[in-house]
């Protein structure tokens, strides 16, 4: 199991995240990012709300940093570690629009790009987007494959149920033929739908115990991606309650941790991530 880093500051939870986030910049962020490169971590994330509705902000949270320019920004502050969606709303984008921005994102950071995908859950925020909120599942599942057809392609055609493109050039476009798609979700049917079209499974609010009958109930491809978020993490004040939550999330079936440390501040926040390393490599 790699160790990855759920980012801090782009996405602020409602009683999650710390106090410093709030204030923090993008040079905070660039210091975090750049210590997981560093260290080696597998990649960061930056998550994807247009507008959230102000009842819902109470529990979703309302920071929500935009991820293209976030994980733009990123790309040029390090050098090795992948840059992910976590998630890009699918039923919101054309695949071109996706295939154009991210491809040129894949692009300037040397082949770097992860794309995971979800089908979304804020009707309010499908509403402000004119997007149809029915059907969204299928869409996605469209989106999906003409995203396969199109991302590191000049040229792409493709003719599916929801979209069709052909005879138009999409310049620059990414570096990787293949770029990994890993469907985010919390039910049997986003599992199903990451084992079947994508390249890993990105669920979120389960249970260890679910987690692992879930995984149980899919024969997943080989090198299929399972990335289970560890929880908050004190690797300096807790060490071994630290290992024992990594060691449950290697048996439960992860293959990488999207990690999260508590800090008083970004430079604590580097310390933390060190920590953590060093107790993984034992």
């Amino acid at each position: 199991m790699r160790l990855a880093l759920s980012s801090p500051i782009v996405v602020q939870f409602p009683g999650q995240c710390a106090p410093w986030e709030a204030a923090a910049g993008i040079e905070d962020l660039a210091l975090i990012a750049e210590t997981a490169d560093r260290l080696g971590f597998d990649h960061l994330t930056c998550s994807e709300h247009t507008a959230v509705p102000a009842a819902a902000a109470a529990v979703r949270g309302a920071t929500y940093w935009d991820p293209v320019a976030t994980l733009s920004y990123l790309a040029a502050r390090t050098t090795r570690i992948r840059l992910a969606t976590s998630v890009l709303v699918l039923p919101y984008h054309h695949p071109l629009e996706i295939a154009k921005r991210y491809g040129t994102l894949d692009r300037i950071s040397g082949g770097r790009v992860v794309l995971g995908v979800g089908v979304g859950s804020l009707a309010e925020e499908f509403d402000l987007l004119d997007a149809p909120w029915e059907g969204r599942g299928e869409r996605s599942d469209d989106a999906v494959a003409a995203l396969r057809a199109a991302f590191g392609v000049r040229e792409p055609a493709y003719t599916g149920t929801h979209y069709t493109f052909s005879g138009m050039v999409v310049e620059p476009f990414g570096v990787q033929r293949h770029v990994p798609i890993w469907v985010g979700g919390r039910t049997m049917r986003s599992l199903r739908r990451a084992v079947r079209a994508g390249d890993g499974w990105m669920p979120f609010g389960l249970p260890a115990a679910e987690l692992k009958k879930m995984l149980s109930q899919v024969d997943s491809p080989p090198e299929f991606e399972v990335v289970l978020p560890s929880g908050p993490l004190d690797p300096i004040g807790e060490p071994d309650r630290v290992l024992r939550r990594l060691a449950t999330l290697a048996d439960v079936g992860a293959t990488l941790a999207g990690c999260t440390v508590v800090a008083d501040s970004a430079a604590h926040y580097c310390e933390q991530l060190v920590a953590l390393w060093e107790l993984s490599a034992r």
